[in-house]
């Protein structure tokens, strides 16, 4: 089995390519080892040590390291936790994938809504996925879409450029009553 890496905007993150699905659907992110008990993908992972925090996608699984570590010296600990889930044979998490969803909302602005999450499925979050992470619908609330950022995003010294300029400008361009993007935390 070879396993790719690839760099991420943040580099505190990096993606691990296993060259086979990871998830069947949808996303799971693990920011911290005591949330990782259904996955053990993610348990392999933490336990590698200087691991703050995993995402499961579709093909990829992405690490954030901890500050004070450097890439060189826990990437091998880390391939070898990856590779060894995956010749185990065991499910990447035992259960339903429980995260990858946006929030429910209904109401008065139910139409503005599906609106905002079509353009996210289909014009940002494929292009957060190529980068290692997810971004999902939090709450919308007078002009003012929330989202939550994984993954990769979670953290990354670009992803307040990114919200604004790029997810912020698309909205408000095809939908006028979007005034302002924020991130919420998880």
């Amino acid at each position: 089995m070879f396993i790719q890496t690839e760099s991420t905007p943040n580099p505190a993150t990096l993606k691990f390519l296993p060259g086979q699905s990871v998830l069947d659907s949808g996303t799971a992110d693990f920011p911290n080892a005591e949330v990782a008990e259904r996955s053990p993908l993610a348990r392999r992972i933490f336990a590698a040590g200087s691991v703050t925090g995993v995402f499961l996608g579709a093909d990829f699984v992405t690490v954030t390291k901890a500050e004070d570590a450097d890439w060189q010296h826990i990437k091998p600990a880390i391939l070898g936790a990856v590779m060894e889930h995956f010749q185990s044979g065991q499910p990447a998490i035992e259960g339903e994938p429980s995260g990858g969803g946006h929030a429910e909302h209904s109401g008065e602005d139910a139409d503005i809504v599906r609106q905002i999450k079509e353009l996210l499925d289909t014009r940002v979050r494929p292009a957060v996925a190529q980068d290692g992470g997810d971004i999902t619908f939090h709450g919308f609330d007078r002009g003012i879409v929330y989202l939550h950022m994984q993954g990769a995003c979670a953290g990354c010294p670009s992803s307040t450029l990114t919200l604004k300029m790029g997810i912020e400008n698309l909205l408000r361009h095809y939908i006028p009553e979007v005034t302002e993007v924020r991130p919420v935390a998880a």
